[in-house]
């Protein structure tokens, strides 16, 4: 399949671009960049040097792809920004690239960013994500598949969010939050089970109910969450669900977001 790359793009001889892709008059494409197959760079698009894209992305106006990270430790080395497949980026995105040589930004599949997000150094946002407008994601974060990140919310550094969460609008996270949950509110707040798009993602009522009676246990009995655990364990059948939500728990050393610290 030919290409449509406009007269007016800058696209530099060095980069590697795929079969189907259009390119936008007044897109900048650098050196050291790969865009796969069928994608679409809209015009006033920037995709800088270490940018490696999979097939069939579309990036919106105005978007930077791969830009220099914010952070003081990036001394000015090759670093990388990792896009995945069928992702739309809406305008005025901005995702900096890594640190290090090693490891860098990773963006799934399938997830829909929206206009005027960032997403910092070094953070991975898994498969089937939507972030909403102006959301910010700060470096060396986690997103877990399937999140919603609402319009407004903020992602501190370091914050780890677990598959199938729904943060709501304009809500700041400082730590980490537990699969399955709505979280709400400043500060943030357990909100209940994220049901309805747990459903429309094919989870049973059954295993609504155990995410349910899980939770009731980390943040409505006022025990710790070390307690907690073991009361999951006792009470919530064994399987996935059950599963994941300690796993995570113990995967980020109890610490999770709304839980008073003297329980932590």
């Amino acid at each position: 399949m030919a290409n449509n790359i406009s007269p007016l793009a800058h696209v530099d001889p060095a980069a590697k671009i795929g079969d189907g892709v259009t390119i936008h008059p007044f897109a900048y494409i650098d050196a050291d960049v790969e865009i796969g197959d069928g994608c679409e760079i809209m015009s006033y698009t920037s995709i800088i040097r270490g940018t490696r894209m999979g097939r069939n992305n579309r990036v919106y106006q105005g978007s930077i792809i791969g830009a220099d990270p914010q952070d003081f430790r990036w001394k000015g080395q090759p670093t990388h920004c990792y896009i995945g497949d069928s992702n739309v980026i809406r305008e005025h995105v901005i995702i900096n690239r890594g640190i290090e040589s090693e490891g860098g930004t990773r963006i799934g599949n399938e997830s829909f960013i929206m206009a005027e997000s960032h997403i910092g150094h070094d953070s991975e946002l898994a498969d089937h994500c939507v972030i909403g407008n102006g959301v910010s994601i700060a470096g060396d974060t986690r997103v877990g598949r399937c999140t919603i990140l609402s319009s407004g919310v903020m992602l501190h550094e370091n914050s780890k969010v677990g598959d199938w969460v729904l943060i709501k609008g304009g809500c700041r996270i400082t730590g980490n939050v537990p699969p399955y949950v709505i979280m709400a509110h400043n500060p943030a707040s357990y909100f209940g089970v994220n049901a309805v798009i747990l459903r429309k993602g094919g989870f049973t009522d059954d295993q609504i109910d155990d995410i349910a009676k899980a939770y009731r246990h980390v943040y409505q009995t006022g025990t710790s969450v070390f307690n907690a655990l073991r009361r999951i364990e006792a009470d919530v059948t064994p399987g996935d669900v059950r599963d994941t939500i300690t796993g995570f728990i113990r995967g980020v050393d109890l610490k999770i977001v709304a839980i008073p610290r003297d329980l932590e």
